[in-house]
């Protein structure tokens, strides 16, 4: 019996509208896979990588990722490759093309970062065979999934609580505006760095990012806007007729009187993906199960089922991975 004919390339223009078309489509398909998530990566001047595996001439599975480091000496404790989302399989892919591409991508980063980790948007179990024979482990991790298809179900199921700051919120004269202009972005920005020092102590992407995101309407800046000044907002890209995401979302809560920003820039793509029939909102991460996360207990307010769709990691490199995991445990320690 004639075996298939496998190989990886290394360039994503070598994939077809076609090919990509029935990739994003699949089970795995997520935006972040997607050509213009690999561009606007690129744009905003990260190093970003892309493998597929063709079989028989037909593209049957694509990953693309960033690698992520902080600058000066800490580069060499924080060097990272990201995969947004989990790759994407086409249906037919088999056990053997997956455990492929999955080794693949160890051997073409093993020198370049400390750590390779798979952040899942979607249901990869059944891939789980893969994952383990190509040497990465799974640790599990939590989401909120929401079904947008129906407005009466879905204020229906979000708590009473929320639903009533959302229309204080707009009752008192906040309003929901898409994003006009550059300048926007930089102020919306500067809120979601004040988020970010002061209270999530990870590491956030430059403002590079966001401005490839807007400049090539990659994803939705739906920003929140009260007496003349933007106070706060959210970062949604999409999958069109599919998902919406939740990607990076920040206000200037506590400070004016019955308006609720945060939540409401949260309504605001929930709002979104009712008026142009995207029928799910993903809210891209809800902690770890074990660990307390203040951001979980948030994010349930909104009425989303709670999935578990975890992370594949390998590290490269152990002793160098474990001083950078102390450090960020440090760094979210100090106030």
């Amino acid at each position: 019996m004639t075996q298939p004919t496998l190989q990886i390339e290394t360039d994503s223009h070598s994939i077809s509208e076609t090919e990509w078309e029935n990739l994003l489509n699949s089970p795995t398909g997520n935006f972040f896979q997607s050509p213009e998530a690999i561009a606007f990566f690129k744009a905003s001047g990260l190093e970003t990588f892309t493998y597929a595996v063709r079989q028989n001439n037909m593209v049957v599975a694509v990953l693309s990722g960033t690698i992520q480091k902080e600058s000066g000496i800490k580069s060499n404790f924080t060097s990272r490759a990201i995969i947004y989302g989990g790759p994407l399989f086409l249906d037919q892919t088999d056990y053997d093309e997956h455990t492929e591409l999955l080794r693949h991508l160890i051997q073409e980063l093993k020198q370049k970062v400390i750590y390779i980790e798979f952040r899942n948007l979607n249901d990869y179990s059944p891939y789980h065979r893969a994952f383990v024979k190509a040497g990465y482990t799974y640790h599990p991790h939590l989401n909120f999934h929401l079904d947008c298809s129906d407005e009466t179900s879905m204020k229906k199921r979000m708590s009473k609580s929320k639903l009533r700051q959302v229309k204080k919120s707009i009752a008192t004269g906040a309003t929901i505006v898409a994003a006009k202009n550059i300048d926007q972005i930089a102020v919306f920005y500067a809120i979601l760095v004040h988020l970010y020092t002061t209270k999530v102590k990870t590491p956030l992407p430059a403002l590079d990012l966001f401005e490839q995101l807007w400049l090539r309407d990659a994803a939705k800046f739906l920003l929140i806007q009260y007496e003349g000044e933007i106070i706060g907002g959210i970062v949604a890209p999409i999958l069109p007729g599919k998902v919406i995401y939740e990607w990076f979302v920040c206000g200037k809560d506590g400070q004016f009187k019955n308006v609720y920003p945060s939540i409401l820039a949260t309504w605001a793509a929930m709002d979104y993906a009712l008026q142009n029939n995207i029928p799910r909102f993903d809210f891209m991460g809800a902690g770890k199960p074990d660990a307390h996360y203040g951001v979980r207990e948030f994010k349930s307010k909104f009425g989303g089922d709670l999935v578990e769709h975890g992370r594949y990691c390998y590290v490269t490199k152990p002793v160098l991975f474990e001083i950078g995991k102390k450090a960020v445990q440090l760094l979210k320690k100090t106030t």
